[in-house]
């Protein structure tokens, strides 16, 4: 039996790069965003998307750890719900394919709001990508008796940089 009731708008997005621009203020770091409280939604319920894909800038590839992480390009899964019912919290999951296997990216749950009629926004900010890489995610809910359930479809992050071109040899 399901313990956390979803309503309808359970709206799942994967913001673009993340990356600031050099006039910005530093991001926030790879921790998840607080629930954010806002009026219900009056207008009909939007089905899951994805973020078109559009042809990602050249850059470099691979681990970004040496990075501070307000200048290390990022993932970050959004999610709103129009309510919630007895909800602990959420995990969120990452793979390499739409088939798995999934990795667990928060240490901790990121908390819900319990139960509530407010519409609450969550996100988590991945920084621990590879640009060039393509990855799925989805998000897992976490009741306040423990019960686990996936609550996202798995959604697709397109990769933010292409490799570099090399120089030709000559």
């Amino acid at each position: 039996m399901r313990t956390l009731v979803l309503s309808a708008l359970c709206l799942v997005l994967l913001a673009g790069c993340d990356q600031p621009a050099p006039d910005s203020p530093p991001a926030s770091t790879a921790t998840p965003a607080p629930a954010e409280s806002t009026p219900p939604a009056a207008s009909a319920p939007a089905a899951p998307t994805e973020i078109a894909t559009v042809k990602a800038p050249e850059g470099t590839c691979g681990d970004q750890s040496a990075l501070p992480a307000d200048q290390r390009v990022a993932n970050t899964p959004k999610w709103t719900l129009a309510s919630e019912q007895d909800n602990f919290g959420f995990d969120v999951f990452r793979g390499d394919s739409e088939e798995g296997e999934f990795t667990k990216l928060n240490k901790e749950p990121i908390l819900g709001a319990g139960t509530t009629d407010e519409s609450s926004r969550y996100s988590w900010r991945d920084d621990t990508i590879d640009p060039c890489k393509d990855y799925w995610y989805y998000v897992e809910s976490i009741s306040t008796s423990g019960v686990r359930e996936k609550m996202t479809p798995t959604f697709k992050a397109p990769a933010k940089r292409s490799p570099k071109a090399e120089p030709a040899a000559g």
